[in-house]
């Protein structure tokens, strides 16, 4: 019996058999790790070309002006300008979220005036493009001027519903320094602490009011003023009504201290009429004694 079994398994039939499964095991071993080995590629490779890949996005930057600020005075630009950025994916995406460069127009060359100007990028990386837009902006350029101003408090009303009366305005400030442009600060004509009063006010008012520079048309005009607020204090008292209460007790007092000095004036003046009726009276009963006394002597 052991003879068999060892003649069973030396036989050709069962050691083609043994061999095409081992075989077969190899081959689906391979081919499982060649393709777990294609799909890493695949996946790596997929990676690498969403990196290297193109990409934009538009951006919204500031604009930065280069001009001699102690000198001259820029209007007519946009603050805030837009910027498309095209390149690899990574770069820009880096670039979106640190903002690491600037948009600004050099206008350190130009004189006073008008001008048209090209808008330029600075510090963006050479393998990303940019475009601007708008790309060009009109400027104009004007001489720096600054002049010093007193300030002028105006009230909103100058009478209040409930008879009481504003006094006189004081502002903690009495005068400011405006600076410009030579033609807008040509135009101001006063410098202005506008204050609203409530109809019903009964207390004195305190407030921290804004100033603006107004032309002779009451325009406000583009300029910056130093400092810029002030504090207002207004005070309010009783007005016609509680005078006219104080008046009429006033007239009373002055009428009967007027009364008690014409009694005074009565009884002094009838006073002195007895006392010089009781004189008379006693002179003549003198005159009449001495008259018996020198019929008697007769």
């Amino acid at each position: 019996m052991g003879k068999d079994t060892k003649g069973f398994f030396r036989r050709k039939w069962f050691l083609r058999i043994i061999s095409l499964i081992l075989a077969l095991f190899l081959f689906m071993y391979v081919n499982g790790s060649k393709s777990g080995f294609l799909r890493q590629n695949t996946r790596n490779n997929n990676q690498s070309s969403a990196l290297m890949s193109n990409k934009s996005v538009t951006l919204r930057m500031p604009l930065d002006v280069t001009i001699d600020n102690n000198k001259y005075i820029v209007s007519g630009y946009p603050q805030y300008v837009k910027v498309k950025v095209t390149g690899p994916s990574a770069l820009v995406t880096t670039t979106s979220n640190t903002q690491n460069f600037k948009v600004y127009a050099d206008l350190s060359d130009l004189t006073p005036g008008k001008h048209r100007v090209k808008l330029k990028t600075s510090g963006l990386n050479s393998e990303l493009t940019s475009k601007i837009e708008p790309q060009y902006i009109n400027v104009n350029i004007q001489p720096r001027k600054t002049i010093t101003m007193k300030v002028t408090i105006r009230l909103s009303t100058r009478d209040l519903d409930n008879g009481y009366k504003l006094g006189h305005p004081h502002s903690d400030i009495q005068t400011v320094q405006v600076t410009g442009s030579r033609d807008e600060v040509n135009k101001v004509n006063r410098i202005v602490a506008f204050v609203a009063i409530p109809h019903d006010a009964k207390d004195n008012i305190a407030r921290q009011v804004t100033l603006q520079a107004i032309d002779r048309n009451g325009q406000t005009l583009n300029v910056v003023i130093s400092p810029t607020t002030t504090n207002v204090s207004i005070p309010i008292s009783a007005g016609s009504q509680s005078s006219s209460s104080s008046d009429s007790s006033s007239s009373s007092s002055s009428e009967e201290s007027e009364e008690t000095k014409n009694s005074s004036r009565t009884s002094s003046r009838n006073d002195s009429s007895d006392s010089s009726s009781e004189t008379s009276q006693s002179s003549s009963s003198i005159s009449n004694e001495d008259s018996s006394s020198s019929s008697r002597n007769q």
